[in-house]
């Protein structure tokens, strides 16, 4: 499992792990889900030099460990399953529902707030862990480009992929207005260690280029059932950081 042992942060497989107790609820699920979206996604024949399968479970424990950090408050193991759940919804608009998944798996799978490069870090992740579960290159590559997508959320027209993941990452923006007030709140507590003037200043631009968007959902679904409620969540949020 040498493409998961480490990612540039210095930490190991097992810095932030939660201890047993402290397990999500989901955690037995995920680690389910996961399996069964590696055996959906590997090549028929994967297997190790010495002959062995490869065992999908350390992985999932690795990245489940990487959600559970301390450090998160919003991109925690709630959000990995609120996006999964996401997923489920659109998976009809996708191309390739398996390594749409995997990306939801990888997206945030390196998260540091006072980083700009996550999104690449996770990737090259992926890049690395997928191949040693067989997953061929191809869409090993298709999961790296739709990670490396979050950095803006604005797949191309034909992108039906990026379309569905970054619908699924984006829903929560149409939250009800208790929950969108708790995301909101999750948010400024991972950057607390920015001043208070220095993050609406910069919370206020991520709002204008999300509203600036041609749109905010890409799927039929989300532009239906999330696209007006996301603008009106927004805006309103904008008016709160004015000065």
């Amino acid at each position: 499992m040498n493409g998961m042992a480490e990612e540039e942060t210095g930490a190991g497989p097992a810095t932030g792990a939660a201890a047993p107790t402290d397990r999500h609820p989901a955690y037995e699920d995920l680690a389910r889900r996961w399996t069964e979206t590696i055996t959906a996604a590997r090549t028929p024949d994967a297997a190790l030099a010495d002959g062995q399968a490869h065992d999908p479970r350390p992985y999932a424990e690795n990245l489940l460990r990487r959600w559970a950090e301390p450090r998160r408050r919003y991109h925690t193991t709630d959000h990995l399953v609120a996006v999964l759940d996401r997923i489920d919804v659109l998976e009809a608009y996708a191309a390739d529902p398996a390594a749409v998944r995997l990306a939801a798996w990888f997206h945030d799978a390196v998260y540091l707030p006072d980083r700009s490069t996550n999104e690449e870090r996770s990737a090259r992740l992926a890049e690395r862990a997928l191949p040693e579960l067989g997953v061929e290159e191809t869409r090993t590559a298709e999961v790296a480009r739709l990670v490396r997508l979050t950095v803006t959320h604005d797949p191309h027209a034909d992108d039906a992929n990026g379309a569905v993941l970054c619908d699924a990452d984006l829903a929560i923006l149409a939250a009800p207005p208790d929950a969108y007030a708790a995301y909101t709140a999750a948010v400024r507590e991972e950057y607390a260690f920015v001043p208070p003037d220095a993050f609406r200043t910069g919370r206020a631009a991520v709002l204008r280029q999300l509203l600036a968007l041609p749109r905010l959902f890409r799927t039929p679904h989300g532009q239906r059932e999330w696209e007006t409620r996301a603008h009106e969540n927004l805006r309103r949020e904008l008016g709160t950081l004015a000065p």
